[in-house]
């Protein structure tokens, strides 16, 4: 796999913010920077063919204005343009075979709004080979919001190996220099809401099997990244939301998905799905066995 961050790009506010955000990434990750345009009617070029009668012209323009633009906030990063003539859900699951990171961004009509290339960027998120990141156009936190703190976050469900998740996640940390908050939601049975349902001590021995299982999925990681400081937290609630929670005043958020998931279920689980559509800062969905 090339070290190379691709963004997609459609001519959009919107994928120009992702691919600033890529740009970034490439930046801290000292990879190559990969804007990728796809158009199916992209025409044979001719020597010499005058931009009035050049029927790639907008298709070049775009990926040429981008360059331009990033070029000037990243002078030193190597930065590749690409036209594909073909749909955008092929170039891009084409593309996320040979790339550490693929970037997408959002059309930022609302929390629940579909992200670039509308509702089947979920299946690029399913189907891709390498993490995605989905952008929002506004990344930034709204008035009333809790201040951003310097720190990424990354949910981890315990419920089998998630070392390619890790790995991802500790590499970013240390890339940007920020603490790690590693959050596991646990979801109590109904009867656990009742109060005397579920003695104290009941509660409170899930909540240290669970702070033990979290640690010792991370510990060798920690021993690795010597130098990336982890905030272990566990919540007694449903999964999805203990990561969107998490994630609300942090710069990134990083969630799991498997690989290979059981030929009726969904093709993206629910924490995933829940923190694409409703955590208010970028959101890498890395896939992992």
């Amino acid at each position: 796999m090339e070290h190379v961050v691709t963004v997609g790009l459609d001519g959009s506010d919107e994928s120009l913010a992702a691919a600033h955000w890529a740009a970034e990434e490439a930046d801290r990750r000292k990879a190559t920077l990969h804007l990728l345009h796809a158009w199916p009617m992209l025409a044979p070029e001719a020597v010499g063919t005058p931009p009035e009668t050049d029927q790639n012209y907008w298709a070049k323009l775009i990926v040429h204005n981008a360059h331009t633009e990033l070029r000037e906030h990243h002078p030193d990063l190597r930065i590749v343009e690409d036209l594909v003539a073909s749909d955008a859900t092929s170039a891009l699951l084409n593309a996320a075979q040979q790339v550490r990171l693929l970037v997408l961004g959002s059309r930022g009509l609302s929390h629940a709004a579909s992200f670039f290339l509308g509702d089947t960027s979920m299946d690029i998120v399913a189907q891709a080979a390498c993490p995605v990141a989905l952008v929002r156009a506004d990344t930034g936190p709204s008035p009333d919001a809790a201040p951003r703190t310097a720190e990424v976050v990354v949910g981890v469900s315990l419920h089998g190996p998630c070392e390619d998740l890790l790995e991802f996640a500790f590499t970013t940390a240390a890339s940007r220099e920020v603490p790690l908050h590693a959050v596991h939601g646990r979801s109590l049975p109904p009867v656990a809401h009742v109060p005397w349902a579920m003695a104290p001590q009941a509660l409170e021995k899930v909540t240290a099997d669970a702070r033990k299982e979290l640690g010792d999925a991370l510990r060798p990681w920690c021993r690795k990244f010597t130098g990336v400081r982890v905030v272990e937290d566990v919540q007694l609630e449903s999964p999805a939301r203990a990561v969107v929670e998490a994630a609300s005043a942090a710069d990134l958020l990083m969630i799991g998905r498997r690989r290979h998931r059981h030929a009726l279920a969904p093709r993206l689980g629910n924490v995933a799905y829940a923190a694409a559509h409703h955590a208010p800062c970028p959101v890498v969905v890395v896939p992992h066995d």
